[in-house]
């Protein structure tokens, strides 16, 4: 989309909502308590879960898209990080939102899977962590990003001499 990579446009959604979903979890299970309709006040964490793994697969569906470009600029290893990290959010998501469909059922059932699914949204936000701080690295360490300043990667006269600009900062 105009020359632009699209995995940095939709890795934020990911992000803003892995540490949306303990807080509507917690506020769903809170109105629950005031005597709100189990049923009702669940569908907001259930969709706040699948919309961050809908979110989640396309970010790393770019990113694989991407990886290519990208690959003669940073070091493999930190792209493997960052794509292992970005693959585990994304199943441990789905696994959540299974569990957090079953928080639509009534009785032990539906409690035990609400409970469940709001710790394990507070547990997911340290794959959402990794996942933001191995890509963090990837551009500002690494300078993933200069693989886009120019037609070529790295290289070309738009492109950063990281050891000069280390240099100039000093």
């Amino acid at each position: 989309m105009f020359g632009l990579p699209l995995h940095p446009l939709v890795v934020h959604f990911p992000i803003v909502l892995v540490m949306l979903l303990p807080i509507v979890a917690g506020i769903a299970l809170w109105a629950i308590g005031r005597g709100a309709s189990a049923r009702r006040a669940w569908l907001a964490p259930l969709a706040v879960g699948l919309a961050l793994t809908v979110s989640a697969f396309v970010a790393v569906r770019t990113g694989s898209a991407q990886e290519d470009r990208v690959e003669h600029v940073v070091p493999s290893g930190s792209i493997h990080v960052h794509e292992e990290a970005g693959e585990r959010l994304l199943v441990l998501s789905g696994v959540l939102v299974l569990v957090a469909a079953a928080g639509l059922a009534g009785g032990t059932v539906g409690r035990a899977s609400r409970l469940l699914t709001t710790v394990g949204a507070v547990a997911l936000v340290a794959a959402g962590v990794q996942v933001g701080h191995s890509g963090g690295r990837l551009v500002y360490r690494d300078g993933a990003a200069s693989a886009y300043v120019t037609g070529s990667g790295a290289s070309g006269p738009g492109a950063v001499d990281r050891g000069e600009k280390d240099a100039g900062e000093r």
